[in-house]
């Protein structure tokens, strides 16, 4: 028991810890009977919310089997980027939990939920460049876990009307988390109790959050696990890591993410390192050939990652920023997506770690996946779609590294007009100018796009837009992009001798200065 927990709780012994359950025991049976709305368990495979749904189980198998009417769905978000280990184990569990529902007769639907193709992890990576996640740009909580979860509790408050979400939350896991739920008590409707303020007709009911984190172990290591499971392969599972708190169901943007998590994302750079892999292969031999993806984490967390990127944001405009550097201010362009070279990287990279895992890991993980077919089959959407890269660079790498023929899932992909030839040909045409390439499959991207519409509306402004993003050099871009900051400076300031100054400049640079000198009859 740490530090924490000592200054938020009262030592509570163990017979007043057995006297509590049963008390909570009692609290859920009179809740779970005391109406029509459906449960919906949060599960994520990890010390609290095993505890959270083993009480609930016990709770109500202790009911007459024709008082158990009332669904209890038990939601799990897999993301496609967790741990392994803790994937696997999350995946097993709810197996089992599936067979011994039908068993005891248990009104228990487990549910795993899944981000949508779009939204997944690699296809916004390496799909569309997005950087690694960093805390000033938070892309990945919600679109791997936030809205899969929401969507699933969408539905079930559609065909229901109401939800009660429980969760394993507690305020013992950390004084920011005590705070965080001290503010939700102003929405208490009772004991444990509470309206969610984040999604009508919804409440949410947390049994365990006045338990400390010893309490949770002793119950999960006094009490059989009611689905079959092992609560000390659990035990030994933490055992094995450093961190002390488990990754939560994320329900909304006020939901704490993974953070040093033991149970988050291998992919996750939200924190300096990732010491629950590290702990893993350190601790245990067997547990080496979670190697690659480690070495893939650690090199997505560059902090100075520039190199890799864009220096326009992926709509193609270029933003400045200003940045302190030695004690001076800079002005600089602030880095957009990943390059095209680098992406491609990537996607080598995941895909020969995938097979150096399929390779080691044990026999019954051998079968791991780390990019799906659905991912694939995204990325190179976007790529073809949004970038208009009709090279069609992914089947080609993925042959190059897996030995096999890359399937789309997708119908329709066969049918390409241009292809790795057309665009070796234009590469050659554009003479290694990389902006001017780019401009050029812009626009035979755009035209081949409209090409099979009936109405071929919206098509100048989709040109222009590829002038206005492509046809400058990196460095024009940029004065152009210092130009305008510095005219709306000088607006802002209301400097009208500045102002015209910069006009002036910005036409020399247009029409160029000797036509300003001796304008042409038709100028005038």
């Amino acid at each position: 028991m740490n530090s924490e927990e000592l200054s938020l709780f009262q030592n509570r012994t163990t017979a007043d810890f057995i006297k509590h359950t049963e008390e909570l025991t009692k609290e859920i049976q009179e809740l779970y009977c005391g109406d029509e709305i459906p449960w919906c368990v949060g599960y994520s495979g990890g010390k609290d919310s095993t505890a959270t749904l083993q009480i609930i189980w016990y709770a109500i198998s202790s009911l007459p089997v024709e008082e158990r009417k009332k669904t209890i769905y038990v939601a799990t978000n897999d993301t496609l980027v967790e741990n392994p280990v803790v994937s696997t184990w999350v995946r097993n569990s709810l197996s089992q939990m599936k067979i011994a529902a039908l068993e005891q007769q248990m009104p228990i639907e487990p549910h795993l939920t899944y981000p949508a193709a779009k939204d997944r992890f690699w296809s916004c990576l390496i799909g569309k460049g997005y950087p690694a996640p960093r805390k000033r740009f938070r892309w990945c909580t919600e679109r791997l876990k936030i809205l899969p979860t929401d969507s699933f509790i969408r539905s079930v408050i559609r065909s229901s009307g109401e939800v009660i979400l429980i969760l394993g939350t507690r305020k013992a896991e950390s004084v920011q988390r005590s705070m965080n739920m001290a503010k939700h008590r102003n929405w208490r409707v009772r004991d444990h109790l509470n309206t969610n303020p984040n999604r009508p007709n919804s409440l949410i009911y947390l049994p365990i959050e006045d338990w400390r984190t010893d309490e949770v172990w002793l119950y999960l290591n006094q009490w059989r696990n009611p689905w079959g499971y092992s609560n000390k392969d659990l035990f030994s599972m933490y055992r094995g890591a450093t961190a002390d708190t488990e990754c939560p169901l994320v329900i909304d943007a006020s939901t704490p993410s993974c953070g040093d998590s033991r149970f988050g994302c291998w992919v996750c750079t939200m924190v300096n390192k990732d010491k629950s892999m590290e702990a893993m292969i350190q601790n245990d031999e067997e547990k080496e050939w979670l190697q690659p993806l480690l070495d893939i984490r650690n090199e997505l967390d560059l902090y100075n990652d520039r190199e890799r990127r864009d220096f326009r944001r992926i709509y193609g405009k270029v933003e400045l920023f200003e940045r302190n550097l030695e004690g001076k201010t800079s002005v600089e362009p602030m880095p957009g997506p990943y390059k095209k070279e680098y992406r491609e990287y990537l996607l080598r990279r995941v895909l020969e770690a995938q097979i150096q895992l399929r390779e080691n890991a044990p026999e019954d993980m051998r079968d791991i996946t780390l990019i799906t077919e659905e991912e694939l089959s995204e990325i190179r959407r976007i790529w073809l779609e949004e970038k208009h890269e009709f090279d069609d660079r992914l089947p080609q790498i993925y042959e190059e590294v897996t030995g096999e023929p890359f399937k789309d899932v997708r119908l329709g992909t066969s049918k390409k007009l241009l292809g790795g030839d057309e665009w070796e040909t234009l590469k050659d045409l554009c003479d290694e100018d990389a902006m001017h390439l780019e401009l050029m499959s812009k626009l035979l991207g755009t035209e081949y796009q409209y090409q099979t519409k009936a109405r071929r509306i919206g098509i100048y402004e989709a040109i222009e837009n590829c002038f206005e993003t492509s046809s400058r050099d990196r460095e024009e871009a940029i004065k152009n992009a210092h130009s305008k900051r510095d005219l709306k400076t000088a607006v802002d300031d209301g400097s009208i001798t500045n102002v015209k100054e910069i006009q002036l400049t910005w036409a020399q640079k247009k029409f160029g200065k000797a036509n300003l000198e001796n304008p042409s009859p038709e100028d005038n």
